[in-house]
């Protein structure tokens, strides 16, 4: 596509959007369950999904359902040098992932595309979620936060407090904002060890802290079950293994949060399932 802007087939019809991405058909999947929960929270703001080429456009029907805005965009114009220092089997060389597996469709060049958000400028304010994730309380006041909230990326010690997470966080749409991000992202010899995380955390400093039951990731279930809280989480976060994904070393662990996920997935018995939720092993 000649356009460097996201192109939609609809507009806005509010002024704030939950905003998703989607490279490739096992993302479309995750978007399912996201939009379905995103519904069933009772939200009045645009859903907005952002879809790259790697996207069959006959995939994308199965989010139609759930009336999204959904935008055709690139990846961002970086240079070959830039590329080819985030390919992902040379990113994963230098900054490899230790703590859990990422699936085979993960492509780190696709984790920048979150920065159009800034671009979408008929929106006044963005919340924007990974399509790994479900919402399962409504969120709608974020809208109100500023520019940048995101929660910690807390899984596995306390210590990772200090670090923020990108599945989910708050923008303020501004062009100018993103030819500024665009030109800091492709400095000379720069190198985003977690590619679009390590980026916003550099980009905002002072970024402002959710609580993590804005983005409780799921190995929160097993490293630290004294922090889970069902009362509590508004966002539910898949990080590392999907739970699309079949017979994967954690399956078994993760079966309670897996069984949610497809729940939302094939919209079956979600009142029960969130009215029956089962605690993690170690809790009382």
């Amino acid at each position: 596509m000649a356009s460097d802007h996201p192109v939609f087939e609809t507009a806005a019809t509010s002024p704030h959007a939950y905003v998703t991405l989607v490279t490739n058909a096992d993302y479309v999947l995750g978007a399912t369950a996201l939009l379905r929960s995103l519904r069933l929270s009772g939200t009045q703001a645009d859903l907005v999904v952002l879809y790259t080429p790697g996207v069959d456009p006959g995939d994308l029907e199965a989010l139609r359902e759930f009336s999204p805005r959904l935008g055709q965009c690139d990846r961002l114009p970086t240079s070959n040098a830039f590329n080819e220092r985030h390919e992902r089997g040379r990113l994963h060389k230098a900054a490899p992932f230790t703590k859990g597996g990422k699936p085979v469709f993960h492509t780190p060049l696709d984790n920048f595309v979150k920065l159009r958000l800034w671009q979408l400028e008929e929106y006044e304010s963005m919340v924007f979620i990974d399509a790994d994730a479900l919402v399962l309380k409504n969120c709608d006041k974020l809208f109100a936060y500023p520019e940048f909230c995101a929660a910690p990326n807390v899984y596995e010690a306390l210590g990772d407090f200090h670090r923020m997470n990108s599945g989910v966080f708050t923008a303020r749409p501004n062009a100018d904002t993103y030819v500024d991000m665009v030109k800091k992202l492709d400095a000379p010899e720069a190198f985003w060890r977690r590619t679009d995380q390590t980026f916003l955390e550099s980009y905002f400093p002072d970024w402002h802290g959710l609580p993590v039951f804005y983005n409780m990731l799921q190995y929160v279930w097993f490293n630290l079950p004294d922090l889970w809280d069902w009362n509590q989480i508004h966002i539910l976060h898949y990080q590392y293994e999907k739970p699309w994904q079949t017979g994967h070393a954690r399956s078994d662990l993760l079966r309670p949060l897996i069984d949610l996920w497809q729940a939302f997935h094939d919209g079956r018995n979600v009142g029960g399932m969130l009215a029956s939720l089962p605690w993690p092993p170690a809790q009382k």
